[in-house]
């Protein structure tokens, strides 16, 4: 009690500690949740314990003052931390930061710490928050010219301390972001400065720099876009035309911006790293994507590689200025399979949600990129014309007081002040010697022209030059004239503008990121099969931990796989350390479910004693962990036969029965190529009505697939069998694709869907072993041009058919049988020699790759272009006839008197 004794007012008297705390009956009770506010006043000469009641009391609710208080600072979040203003694109730190550069602007360096404790005079959340985004708008290279470590966004290495690092306005901030004479000024918040409540920024700022920021209840997220394409943009939207802006990283990257939603609540971008093949064990990672570093991104495939999703042998970081991460695999590593399950399973593609969420009228705004850049736009022209507006007013300003200087000097009206004494008369003498000669001026001579007129020294006025004083009023005049019409084609001029930042700032901000449609990468296709899968057939049961059983294959633990069983049951579920799917198992395998190639061969007794059936089929479409019947479902039914093929092989077989009453004919054989191929809930077609005794392979079978048929489709560059984009043409197994790059470079390759191409493949097509190829190359060493004509020799290799030489380059390559191309001489001491059309079979004969060929001219050449082949007869490959697979079409089944089977097609 000795704290609370010293703290009563000694002022008071001894009588009035002495209080009846006894309380009232009628006293209405207050709830527990509600609080009494009290005036400060009304404790006036009382001691703190006393309760004395007072008519201005009021009663609040906690629940109440709590909602409040979360909207206040609610408020204050997203108003003055997180989310910028759709003004000037900037967040109140970012804007303070500015403010103080152009403060502290002399034209030369600043340390960072200075700047730092300069805003601090504005900004109230310390240092750290400061210099946070003051990097970050650095590292941005836009505003801010950087000298020193300001960090690495490409690596994600921080910048040095800010006491070693400086920082000036850069050119183009200086020219944008400021204007004093229309800025819109407010008190800083201990209301001892002057601070812009917004810039008057004359670009689209919040767009090429993108903005990011949790809130309370809502958060915003704009992706920065290409600096040369907003302003396109910004001058379409000035002459009415539709546009479209897409995001572009600095950190480069490719980017599928078809579900962008422009900008808005529920649009995804998905972006990638930018990956090639160096060689066959080597990948080279030479962008990232949005959102990452070199370091996150290792580690994100470090980790996949430690759960065994993808297998590589060892990581090397090589990045500097420019990203180069290679990943070096293991021998017999798909290098094609790689790349996909780096995108599938690590940090190399990402997904970003976007949010357009800004502040307008300190309300926050939901808002498409578009509309943003439609509001910047619109907002550039009227700063545009309020600039103009004052540059008017000032030009005229200055013209009316070098008219009135020289009407005052010229006319001698000074001599008129010499006998005043008073500084009224002074000033009418000097107004009514005005009086004879303004009347060209724009408006009325005020007393605060007079009194400048006064302050015009002497030594001036003896050496007035009214040529040189009627030169700057006309010039003057021109200046306004000029402005005036600036403000009559206010669109044009901000055209102008806009034009004019493109060519002095637009040098070197080309688009980074590359945009492209991606396709959909299935895990299953293109993760690393790290497990093995075993099998106990006669138990029934299966998985990766029955490691003293019989293997099956390697497998994933996301794959599924597919079992039949000997009572005609098929089920398909997922990998498992050990499960039971039932006893006798007759066949096993990993299954994929977009596989329609591979065909199972089964013959089955319908019953314990019923009538035995054939068909084939193909498994897709079914729910994992359910049992389906191949057979009628008859109790008893049991597999006699069962075999899968992959590409749809048909065999032949031999059928005994066993000897049962008077059966003429015990054994004959079945060709499973005379089998339609349905799917799995068929029936089949009846074998024998007679208990069979054995089924023996005769004969291995072809495949009765036909080709399938392969398309390349541009858009996202990958093979499908969807039919999108071109026909590559029909492939059997071992059909393969012939691909030739610009840089001279050639392969053949099994067309498979997980291949991918480099971005100067300039031919792609099925490749006819016996077709040669036709090329005309520029030989860097030799400086001449040489044709040749080969054929490809090394199927399994990737070769290159020009010059290695740094300046070699190939000008045409044709598959034709009979190509024609066209050389258009260059001009030479002003002597143009007539075009050329060279027939390519006549002048070279097939040789080998290795050849450097004939050589095509000893002129220079301007250009070399490829025409229209000559007609050539292909020769005819005999194809044998192949089946398809059917789904509707009915086979009829017929039995002869002995009861043996008659198969029929329709």
């Amino acid at each position: 009690m000795k704290d609370e004794e010293d703290n009563i007012n000694p002022n008071l008297e001894d009588d009035n500690q002495s209080e009846d705390y006894s309380i009232d009956e009628n006293q209405e009770e207050i709830d527990a949740d509600e609080i009494i506010e009290v005036d400060s006043k009304s404790f006036e000469g009382q001691h703190f314990y006393e309760n004395e009641e007072n008519p201005e009391d009021t009663i609040t609710k906690v629940t109440g003052m709590y909602k409040d208080w979360f909207l206040d600072y609610a408020s204050y979040v997203i108003l003055e931390r997180a989310v910028p203003a759709i003004e000037d694109g900037f967040k109140p730190v970012q804007r303070r930061i500015m403010h103080s550069l152009k403060e502290l602007d002399d034209g030369r360096y600043n340390k960072v710490a200075n700047v730092v404790g300069h805003t601090m005079q504005y900004h109230p959340h310390g240092d750290a928050s400061i210099g946070d985004a003051m990097v970050q708008i650095g590292q941005r290279e836009l505003l801010i010219d950087c000298q020193g470590n300001w960090g690495n966004i490409l690596t994600g290495d921080s910048a040095a301390a800010s006491r070693y690092i400086e920082a000036r306005l850069s050119k183009f901030a200086l020219e944008v972001l400021y204007s004093p004479k229309i800025t819109d000024w407010g008190m800083s918040y201990d209301g001892r400065r002057a601070e812009p409540n917004n810039l008057p920024v004359k670009f689209p700022l919040l767009l090429a720099s993108g903005a990011e920021g949790i809130a309370v209840g809502l958060s915003t997220k704009v992706l920065p876009h290409n600096f040369n394409e907003l302003i396109d943009a910004s001058i379409k939207i000035l002459k009415g035309k539709p546009f479209t802006i897409y995001p572009d990283f600095q950190t480069a990257g490719i980017a599928d911006v078809s579900n962008y939603n422009d900008g808005l609540r529920g649009g995804r971008v998905r972006v990638r790293a930018k990956i090639s093949q160096l060689d066959k064990q080597t990948l080279v990672i030479t962008q990232i994507p949005f959102s990452t570093n070199t370091s996150t991104l290792i580690d994100s495939i470090l980790k996949a590689n430690e759960k065994g999703k993808i297998k590589i042998k060892k990581i090397e970081d090589n990045t500097a200025a420019e990203v180069e991460i290679l990943i070096h695999l293991f021998p017999g590593v798909s290098p094609d399979k790689s790349i996909d399950a780096l995108y599938a399973f690590t940090a190399c593609e990402t997904s970003v949600a976007p949010l357009g969420c800004v502040i307008e009228d300190n309300k926050p705004l939901f808002i498409g990129v578009s509309a943003m850049l439609k509001i910047s736009t619109h907002r550039t022209v009227q700063l545009l014309k309020s600039e103009l507006e004052i540059q008017l007013s000032e030009l005229e300003e200055q013209w009316h007081f070098l008219s009135l200087e020289r009407i005052f000097i010229e006319n001698k009206i000074y001599r008129d002040i010499e006998d005043k004494t008073t500084r009224e008369n002074v000033i009418k003498a000097v107004d009514d010697g005005l009086k004879p000669h303004i009347k060209h001026l724009k408006r009325a001579v005020t007393e605060e022209d007079i009194l400048r007129l006064l302050d015009i020294r002497i030594m001036r006025i003896s050496k007035f030059d009214s040529n040189k004083a009627q030169d700057k009023i006309e010039s003057l005049e021109g200046d306004i004239e000029q402005v005036k019409h600036d403000l009559e084609n206010l669109i044009d001029f901000a055209i102008a503008y806009f034009t004019r930042l493109k060519e002095k700032y637009g040098k070197g901000r080309e688009r980074q990121t590359e945009l492209r449609s991606f396709d959909t990468i299935e895990a299953t296709k293109v993760v690393l099969r790290n497990t093995k899968l075993y099998v106990n057939k006669e138990e029934g049961f299966f998985g990766t931990g029955l490691k003293k059983d019989e293997y099956v294959a390697d497998c994933s633990d996301i794959d599924d796989v597919i079992v039949f069983l000997r009572d005609g049951r098929l089920m398909i579920s997922k990998v498992d350390d050990k499960k039971f799917v039932g006893k006798d198992i007759i066949h096993i395998a990993v299954f994929d479910k977009n596989d329609k190639r591979t065909i199972y061969n089964m013959i089955y007794r319908d019953g314990k004693n019923g009538s035995s059936f054939i068909k084939r089929f193909n498994v897709s479409g079914v729910t994992r962990d359910k049992a389906y019947n191949l057979t009628n479902g008859t109790a008893g039914s049991q597999v006699l036969y069962f075999s899968h093929n992959p590409n749809g092989e048909a065999e032949v077989i031999t059928i005994l029965l066993r000897q049962v009453g008077s059966i003429k004919k015990l054994k004959w054989d079945v060709d499973f190529a005379d089998i339609a191929i349905k799917g799995r809930v068929s029936k089949g077609n009846t074998v024998s009505k007679y208990p069979i005794k054995k089924i023996e392979l005769k004969e291995k079978g072809i495949s009765t697939l036909r080709p399938r048929k392969v398309w390349f489709d541009d858009t996202v560059q990958r093979l499908n069998v969807d039919g999108r984009g071109e026909l590559l043409g029909e492939f059997r197994p071992n059909d393969r694709l012939l691909i030739i790059n610009q840089s001279g470079k050639l392969k053949t390759i099994i067309p498979e869907l997980t291949t991918h191409f480099e971005q100067d493949m300039v031919v792609l097509e099925k490749w006819h072993p016996k077709k040669p190829v036709s090329a005309i190359y520029y030989d860097g060493e030799k400086e001449r041009y040489y044709v040749k004509r080969f054929l490809v020799e090394n199927e399994n290799k990737e070769e290159i058919f020009i010059t290695e030489h740094a300046n070699s380059q190939l000008e045409i390559v044709s598959t034709d049988w009979r190509p024609v191309a066209e050389i258009i001489f260059a001009k030479v001491k002003g002597v143009q020699k007539e075009n050329q059309t060279i027939d390519l079979e006549q002048f070279i004969a097939v040789k080998g790759i290795k050849a450097i060929g004939n050589q095509l001219t000893t002129d220079k050449l301007k250009q070399v272009n490829l025409l229209e082949s000559l007609p050539y007869d292909e020769p005819v490959v005999p194809v044998a006839e192949e089946l398809e697979v059917l789904v509707d079409e009915i086979i009829h089944t017929e039995l002869d008197d002995d009861g043996q089977i008659t198969l029929s097609l329709e």
